[in-house]
């Protein structure tokens, strides 16, 4: 009979504290989540140095919590997988170091995940994943479309040159000051408006499955100045709504592009942006009559979690892969390294 695999994740790139316990890969054993909105919301975004006083305060509370949720003790546990990159740098290494300290107090092995890899590996949670695949990561600092043929194999064959979508949501959000975290309200705002502004699309080269939004995000800024040296009244909502519309368009007609030329198995979207429910709607309906499955996590999975480290790791720890106690934060780590 084989051993059930358990691994313990820890996840501190941003400002969320998070640690998870899964079992074989696939089952949410425990996750718990310590998020620092209230903390940041005053300053409009996250403060780095804020958020790592915060995960030093919090990461040992939620690994306590984390151990009582899933009854389990460190006998149990099979290794530890922790996020090294990419991220804030002070962030990742409260994560980093706490990791070390219980892989060389516990005598665990001990796994360096990429936060989109966890981002991608979110989506296993809730069903296998099917190869080849097409993947969309979409968070405040990540626009891509990643080509997986295996298991920890990935190719990046679109990327943001400028702005990541959630980076532009959170801008044009405090253009309308609206609250932190922007994306959401963009979203909620955007259905009760009419995207009555036609926004520019960045196509970039016809070949190029490359992302930009450094425009569009301009664009409204300069339609919203103008619009108030003309004394005229532009409706939030319907800014908002245009605004996504334009987003929302090029992420999806990019995003069925790709899965068409590489004749994907599966198409999944990933990161926190794949929570917004213009992008999880525009989606379905592209794919909805063809034979491509779709695949979008669960909001609370969308979102940082120490779950979908949990779930890269094993995959990481099946194939061997194993980290010394020299790991160290990488802010800019690359996905396909």
């Amino acid at each position: 009979m084989t051993k059930d695999i358990y691994i313990l994740g820890i996840e501190t790139s941003c400002d969320e504290t998070a640690v998870a316990i899964i079992k074989n890969g696939q089952d949410i054993v425990a996750n718990v989540v310590a998020s620092q909105i209230e903390s940041h919301k005053r300053f409009g975004g996250v403060v780095p140095e804020i958020a790592s006083r915060h995960h030093v305060e919090q990461i040992t509370l939620v690994l306590e919590e984390a151990f009582a949720k899933s009854e389990l003790s460190w006998d149990d546990i099979t290794a530890i997988a922790v996020t090294e990159g990419p991220g804030l740098v002070g962030a990742l290494l409260v994560g980093v170091n706490t990791a070390k300290a219980l892989a060389f107090a516990k005598q665990k092995p001990l796994v360096g995940v990429h936060h989109i890899a966890g981002h991608i590996y979110a989506n296993q949670l809730q069903q296998p994943l099917m190869f080849p695949l097409l993947a969309l990561i979409v968070s405040g600092g990540h626009t891509e479309l990643v080509i997986m043929k295996a298991h920890g194999q990935f190719e990046v064959i679109g990327e943001t040159r400028d702005d990541a979508a959630g980076e532009a949501y959170d801008k044009v959000a405090r253009m309308l000051n609206l609250p932190y975290p922007g994306g959401p309200m963009i979203d909620k705002l955007a259905h009760e408006g009419q995207a009555t502004i036609d926004f520019p699309r960045a196509w970039l080269d016809p070949d190029s499955f490359d992302f930009s939004f450094s425009g569009l995000k301009s664009s409204v800024i300069n339609t919203i100045h103008n619009a108030k040296q003309r004394g005229e009244q532009l409706e939030n909502a319907d800014i908002a709504a245009s605004f996504q519309e334009s987003v929302v368009e090029v992420l999806t007609k990019k995003t069925y592009d790709a899965a068409i030329q590489y004749d994907v198995s599966q198409v999944i979207v990933a990161g926190g942006v794949a929570a917004n429910k213009g992008l999880r709607t525009s989606l379905t309906k592209a794919f909805e009559h063809t034979n491509i499955p779709l695949a979008i996590p669960p909001i609370h999975l969308c979102t940082d979690n120490a779950a979908m480290i949990a779930a890269a790791g094993t995959i990481a720890y099946e194939q061997g892969k194993r980290a010394g106690m020299d790991l160290n934060a990488n802010p800019s780590l690359p996905l396909e390294q």
